[in-house]
């Protein structure tokens, strides 16, 4: 056994494959995101993590990766050779050479243990960088402009955007390593094995005609014709794999409803509507798994006649040339691994439709929320500037989605120290009108004019992030170097004194802090920030009268030079104020007046 020649032959083998890989690889990339969907949907992902410009680790990641698949190739040719050497040398009686050939086992069989700790390594570390890398730009870009909430009017085509971010990435990725490494690994194998059992194959009369290496034909034949007949029967796969992510990502956030509004639920006691709703939608659930069910008993029962059938099929053409003795027993075992490896290859697509079928909805997915996203920053937004200490609006108009106009050519200046109350019947767009100051409302035009300096808006139901209840109470600043005491005397301020020992202690507080509680504790905030201008809906509707006293003469005393437009009904609010904006809420009509 030529040992150096081995090392050379498989070197040179190794070298010609990566070079010609290499450049087909990249000509049919360019062809898949050129003239398929989903090759398109795929570069829309991740063109930008594969740039050289960004990194050189991605790319340096994928060569290294395809040096070990073809690798792992290679060393299946050798160990089909190895079939050959250890039959034959038993069917010889051939001590000697059954020997070496358990030998030469042991080595191939260390290389391959060793290369493929190693390769499921590096596989799994690239995943992981790019599940990192992805996550963060899908991440950034639905935060950035407040696409998270302006998407709402988009929902349709971005349902679950947790989910997308959260498992659709996952998949994503790891699909992608999967079947891009199966698909390099099932091509050159088939050339490789190709090349075997084209040396081994004879010739085979076909109706009269006699046809040199018959088998490598049949082969391909009986591949392509079972692949297209596969293909047939698992294509509605993909519709049906999308239904079920969107199904059970809906029921997911039926139940998830329930429990975030489990006190409305109670009180209204409204158990057997939320029962039969839950319900409906499992049972939306559980008709597409058993569709899914259904189809996939047709095709993998198909795959498995097919996978069967061609067990004996080599057995069975290379039967009479090895009872004639134009081959060996080495030779017989060798075209049946070869004729097995190369019809699994060649079956590649066949056996992973169904996980391709996943994979499309996956892209589907991701896409169609980068899609929301993009079309979410197309939307126009009210043209705002940051001027000193101004709190003014010029000509502005806000209307609903469908183009109603609420307020029509709104003009008004809140000055230094100066409080408007801005009321009017549900509807008029009283809230409306505090979404177009922060700059988030769309579908309104005008001149907003807000103080360079932090403006800070209390909504009716404060949002309480997940933390410790310092957190809560600096929201949205970081609670880092806090003087001590400075926290304790807040929550006193605003009547939570009760709360000062759990300030650190990490919990749901929006569950477990009723809603009077929680609109005190974002009054803190007011405190803590100290804003130019100070924006509350409704800010107060769960105090009685008096806390509500407390808390506007409390924020008059702290901050005297803070500029505040409240939204309110009670007529116990006016006192409050010096500026009264009254809605009609028909035709946009409005009236500023002094209390």
């Amino acid at each position: 056994m030529q040992w150096q020649d081995l090392l050379i032959e498989s070197s040179l083998w190794l070298a010609k494959a990566y070079a010609l890989t290499l450049v087909v690889g990249a000509a049919a990339c360019v062809g898949l995101t050129r003239y398929t969907r989903w090759g398109r949907q795929f570069w829309q992902l991740s063109a930008a993590y594969f740039t050289w410009r960004r990194s050189w680790k991605p790319l340096a990641g994928i060569a290294l990766i395809l040096f070990l698949t073809l690798f792992a190739v290679r060393v299946d040719v050798l160990f089909s050779n190895w079939y050959n050497t250890m039959y034959s040398a038993l069917q010889n009686l051939d001590s000697a050479g059954f020997w070496a050939a358990m030998l030469l086992f042991a080595i191939l069989a260390a290389i391959h243990v060793i290369r493929s700790l190693f390769d499921f390594y590096v596989q799994q570390a690239f995943v992981v960088h790019w599940r990192e890398w992805l996550n963060e730009h899908l991440l950034t870009r639905w935060m950035a402009q407040q696409a998270y909430y302006r998407s709402q009017a988009l929902s349709h085509l971005a349902d679950n955007p947790d989910q997308r971010i959260q498992q659709d990435i996952t998949s994503f990725a790891q699909t992608s390593m999967s079947l891009a490494v199966g698909l390099i690994n099932a091509l050159v194998s088939t050339i490789a094995f190709t090349v075997i059992l084209w040396n081994l194959s004879g010739p085979m009369t076909v109706l009269g005609h006699e046809i040199p290496r018959a088998m490598v034909f049949l082969v391909f034949i009986y591949v392509f014709v079972a692949t297209l007949l596969a293909i047939w029967i698992g294509k509605p796969l993909i519709r049906l794999n999308f239904l079920n992510e969107k199904l059970n990502a809906d029921y997911r956030y039926a139940l998830v409803r329930i429990r975030e509004y489990a006190e409305s639920i109670a009180f209204y006691r409204g158990e057997q509507v939320e029962g039969r709703t839950l319900r409906h939608w499992f049972a939306e659930v559980i008709g597409n798994a058993w569709d899914i069910i259904y189809r996939s008993l047709k095709f993998l029962g198909f795959n498995f006649v097919v996978t069967q059938t061609a067990v004996v099929f080599p057995f069975i053409i290379q039967a009479a040339r090895f009872f004639s003795k134009q081959i060996s027993l080495g030779d017989l075992i060798q075209t049946a691994q070869a004729f097995g490896r190369l019809q699994d290859n060649l079956s590649f697509f066949r056996n992973v439709y169904d996980s391709f079928a996943t994979y499309r909805a996956t892209l589907d997915r991701l896409t169609g929320f980068d899609d929301v996203i993009d079309q979410v920053r197309q939307l126009p937004l009210p043209d705002t500037r940051e001027e000193g200490t101004r709190l003014a609006l010029r000509q502005v108009n806000v209307c609903r989605p469908d183009g109603h106009v609420l307020i029509k050519d709104l003009d008004l200046e809140v000055g230094s120290g100066e409080a408007l109350l801005v009321r009017g019947p549900s509807g008029s767009g009283k809230t409306t009108l505090l979404r177009t100051i922060a700059g988030i409302w769309p579908h309104s035009t005008g001149e907003i004019i807000r103080p360079d300096r932090a403006s800070l808006f209390l909504a009716q139901k404060p949002y309480l992030p997940l933390g410790s209840l310092r957190q809560a109470l600096h929201y949205p600043q970081p609670a880092d170097d806090i003087p001590a005491g400075q926290d304790e005397a807040i929550l006193e301020q605003v009547q939570l004194g009760h709360l000062c020992a759990k300030l650190d202690v990490v919990d749901d507080w929006s569950r477990i802090l009723s809603l009077g509680e929680q609109q005190r504790l974002a009054f803190g905030r007011l405190l803590i920030a100290q804003p130019q201008a100070a924006f509350l809906d409704e800010a107060t509707s769960a105090m009685d009268e008096g806390l509500e006293h407390a808390m506007y003469r409390l924020m008059r005393q702290q901050l005297p030079d803070t500029r505040v437009i409240s939204v309110g009904h009670r007529s116990t609010l006016r006192s409050h104020h010096g500026l009264e904006l009254v809605l009609s809420g028909q035709q946009g009509g409005w009236q500023l007046q002094a209390i």
